[in-house]
């Protein structure tokens, strides 16, 4: 990739980054493609689709949420270990203001469908360690409506951490 290509790939991916987490699902790609001081054409060029721009915004956050969970695969606690990855799990929901989320209930691509299966798989390891009789995808699905309650509150920076807590210790998750 030539440089001058390169930057306005950067430029694009950084701002995109920045509308997402201030408009989530109402973010425009021709919004982004003028913060970033490209023309939609070289947007379109670099993502040909919303889902191929999430991809490359969240590829990075997905592969560090799966290796989290692989390192926390050892930790003693089970328990903790589940805890401390879903709640990490919700803080990454959180910055794109439920996109993601939304993107996943239309039809999503290949590439973020395996965004999802991976973190699905990493989940599922998680917690058939715990022993606990859940489903991974309503753990998952219940993280995602925490961030976004969170989202709601900005003036308690607290509630993800309390929400996250209070759905483990809520009895669903039995052993």
């Amino acid at each position: 990739m030539r440089a001058d290509a390169r930057d306005n790939r950067d430029r694009v991916l950084r701002a995109a980054k920045a509308v997402f987490a201030e408009q989530g699902a109402r973010a425009s790609l021709n919004k982004i493609a003028q913060r970033a001081g490209v023309g939609p054409g070289t947007l379109y060029r670099h993502f040909p689709s919303l889902q191929a721009l999430l991809v490359a915004i969240i590829g990075d956050d997905v592969e560090a949420l799966c290796a989290k969970g692989d390192a926390l695969l050892t930790h003693s606690s089970p328990d903790e270990a589940l805890r401390t990855w879903l709640l990490a799990v919700a803080v990454h929901a959180t910055a794109m203001r439920g996109l993601v989320a939304t993107e996943m209930a239309v039809e999503p691509s290949p590439e973020l469908a395996a965004c999802h299966d991976a973190l699905r798989a990493t989940g599922s390891a998680l917690l058939a360690r715990t022993q606990h009789a859940a489903d991974i995808g309503d753990l998952l699905t219940l993280m995602n409506a925490i961030a976004w309650a969170s989202e709601q509150s900005p003036e308690d920076p607290g509630l993800l951490d309390r929400l996250v807590a209070l759905a483990l210790k809520s009895g669903q998750l039995r052993r």
